[in-house]
């Protein structure tokens, strides 16, 4: 429990800036910012990444084709920090992790959605990837939007146009699984 009460935790394994634990006192607030790329329904496991790169677990390979087969520019374009925001059942299909890994791999600090589906959910928060359900959000945000999500109290603002959501806020324990990179680090800092 030691990396929780005391030393400094970042995101930043794969390449997303979130925030950082200092102390349960006064540890800083968990948030993203970033500008938007937007999707519509039923964004599957087999287009967030195709399954012809499956022969890799490394994220940063996964990451070179994340999203290609939807948005070829994608992944020339996301920069570390920026959103996808999606309507319904995002992540739907197989239940591989490659897909959250490979969103999380190329930058993107957060995925806002009007629904998930289930097991890409679990998926997302066991490997650390901060996602959000909030369908008003879903529908108002659009593609290029600089947004910023408050995880305490799942405010997300919609920067550009002047509008704010009220989203699900992260519990805390789920905001020290993905500040610590993952279900499997989180349990591994409790010992």
């Amino acid at each position: 429990m030691k990396a929780l009460e005391g030393e400094r935790i970042s995101s930043q394994k794969m390449g997303v800036p979130l925030q950082t634990w200092q102390n349960d006192r006064d540890r800083k607030k968990m948030n993203a910012k970033g500008r938007v790329f937007k999707y519509g329904d039923n964004v599957d496991t087999d287009v967030i990444i195709p399954a012809r790169y499956l022969n890799s677990s490394d994220p940063a390979e996964l990451a070179m084709h994340c999203m290609e087969d939807i948005d070829s520019e994608f992944i020339k374009k996301v920069q570390k920090g920026d959103i996808i925001v999606a309507e319904k059942n995002f992540g739907c299909g197989s239940s591989r992790e490659h897909a959250p890994i490979a969103i999380k791999a190329a930058g993107v600090s957060c995925v806002i959605a009007e629904t998930f589906a289930r097991i890409f959910y679990r998926n997302a928060i066991n490997i650390g990837l901060p996602i959000i359900e909030c369908p008003e959000a879903a529908r108002g945000i659009q593609a290029g939007d600089q947004v910023e999500v408050d995880f305490d109290s799942g405010v997300i603002t919609d920067v550009t146009r002047g509008t704010s959501f009220q989203g699900q806020p992260f519990p805390e324990f789920m905001q020290r699984i993905i500040s610590s990179e993952g279900l499997i680090n989180y349990i591994n800092s409790q010992s």
